[in-house]
């Protein structure tokens, strides 16, 4: 019997290459190596062999029995790991869904708001929560004796101001200051809205914190008027609260605006509350005053600006009736927005 050596490797190595699981390579194996199998054919072939032909026949059976040992070997490892990665995922199993975080309700009121008036054409800016006291209020008409200036209703720092010598820098206490530092850099025509962080040294109860959110709107042209304050007002409330809503401007004094005026609204969609007008916001026409602060030519330019309370705004809007659950971190409360 004739064995071509060199078809039989190119054999082996085909079927070790096609055996896809152990029980495949064990019949590979049992093929090749078994006590049946082809190497043992062609030992058991050499006693009828001659001379030559028995010398070349056990060094082939010799090289076919280390090569299918070492491949057998080889082939068994890389299985054996690729079975180990299946089962530690196990594709059976329900997967477990990432549980994704959403906008605090804050965050969302904050930009809601925004967006409203980014529509119609203001640019969003922003400034520093620690500010000069000329910025946060002489440049915005408060005066000296004025009782806001006084360390009961202003978190003042120990660091001193260094524009002002005797004098120490604070926490913002309304976005005002915003309004001088826009208008110090920019000339008109523009039209900004200013949200952030203010700090009150107020005492924690449900409608008061020592930390709250405004957003503050600031529009500077030549020929601004009343008129048009109150037209970008009454398109905001039609735009965030439903075009149904009923407002009504109530004269009221800001040091910074001249004539002033609150915003009230009566609207349904206040819970518990309806039919009842609440106040949601400030404005008026910039005072003079302020626009000599920034530099600005006298009696060149007018403008309008308005600042809202956005924690009153959330509360009033879905009904939360105390100010302490914006910050408490309930779960419970938070997944509803």
């Amino acid at each position: 019997m004739s064995w071509d050596i060199e078809k039989i490797k190119t054999d082996l190595n085909g079927d070790i290459g096609g055996a896809s699981s152990l029980d495949m390579l064990e019949a590979v194996r049992l093929k090749y190596l078994g006590k049946k199998g082809l190497v043992q054919s062609i030992y058991a072939a050499l006693s009828s062999a001659g001379p030559e032909e028995k010398k070349s026949l056990g060094k082939g059976a010799n090289d076919i029995k280390t090569l299918a040992e070492a491949l057998i070997a080889e082939r068994k490892k890389s299985l054996v790991t690729q079975s180990q990665r299946r089962d530690a995922i196990d594709v059976s199993i329900p997967g477990v869904g990432r549980v994704v975080g959403t906008q605090h309700l804050i965050t969302q009121t904050v930009e809601e708001i925004c967006q409203v008036f980014e529509r119609m054409g203001f640019v969003l800016q922003q400034g520093p929560e620690i500010e000069t006291e000329f910025n946060n209020f002489s440049a915005l008409n408060i005066p000296l004796d004025h009782p806001s200036r006084d360390s009961f209703d202003t978190f003042y720092l120990d660091q001193p101001d260094p524009e002002a010598a005797g004098r120490y820098l604070l926490l913002r206490s309304h976005t005002s200051p915003g309004q001088v530092r826009v208008m110090q850099h920019n000339k008109p025509p523009l039209a900004v809205i200013i949200p952030g962080k203010v700090y009150r040294p107020d005492a924690l109860d449900a409608s008061h914190s020592f930390m709250f959110h405004q957003i503050e709107g600031l529009l500077v042209d030549k020929h601004v008027t009343f008129a048009d304050l109150k037209g970008l007002l009454t398109s905001f409330c039609r735009k965030y609260f439903g075009p149904d809503v009923k407002m009504r401007f109530r004269p009221h004094f800001f040091p910074f605006t001249e004539p002033s005026a609150e915003v009230d609204i009566q609207s349904n969609i206040f819970k518990g509350r309806e039919g009842k007008w609440l106040e949601i916001l400030g404005c008026g026409m910039v005072h003079p005053k302020v626009f000599a602060s920034a530099g600005y030519p006298e009696g060149e330019y007018t403008g309008l600006a308005f600042g809202l309370g956005v924690e009153r705004i959330a509360m009033l809007k879905h009904g939360i009736g105390d100010i302490r659950t914006f910050v408490e971190n309930d779960m419970r409360f938070l997944k509803q927005f």
